[in-house]
């Protein structure tokens, strides 16, 4: 039986990734897993390839954390971080791969809560990811 904590509790962590190439969607995905931590709920993926489905999906609040990709063309998602922070109220916790690990400072400008960059680390993903959703839960 349930009990009333578990029942607020959603059954699933929605997680919303964005990039123009399926193969970098199924390497973000690949490396995250189903349930990357025990702490989690199993994680939901939407898989989303162009910049305004990305803002049509987290302004209904279908998405507890999104993952995008700075190298997406033609919509970076370094500036599509930027756009959601600016004009989402209540914009979930936000993750950008980005091209090499110099670019960090272009995360940072984005407001994104979280970088990882290429080639896709799982642990540091997994890492990036946990912190962001703790850290938002936190607040």
């Amino acid at each position: 039986m349930r009990n009333v904590a578990d029942a607020k509790r959603p059954a699933a962590v929605r997680v919303l990734v964005y990039s123009n190439d399926s193969d970098t969607r199924s390497q973000i995905m690949l490396a995250l897993g189903r349930k990357p931590h025990p702490e989690l709920e199993q994680f939901d993926y939407l898989e989303v390839a162009t910049g305004p489905v990305v803002i049509e999906r987290l302004d209904a609040g279908e998405v507890d954390l999104a993952i995008l990709d700075g190298e997406s063309q033609p919509t970076g998602g370094l500036g599509l971080a930027k756009q959601l922070r600016d004009e989402i109220d209540d914009c979930p916790p936000i993750v950008v791969i980005i091209g090499r690990p110099d670019d960090v400072w272009l995360a940072n400008w984005s407001r994104a809560d979280a970088a990882v960059s290429h080639p896709l680390d799982p642990i540091r993903l997994t890492a990036a990811v946990v912190g962001a959703l703790r850290n938002r839960s936190a607040a």
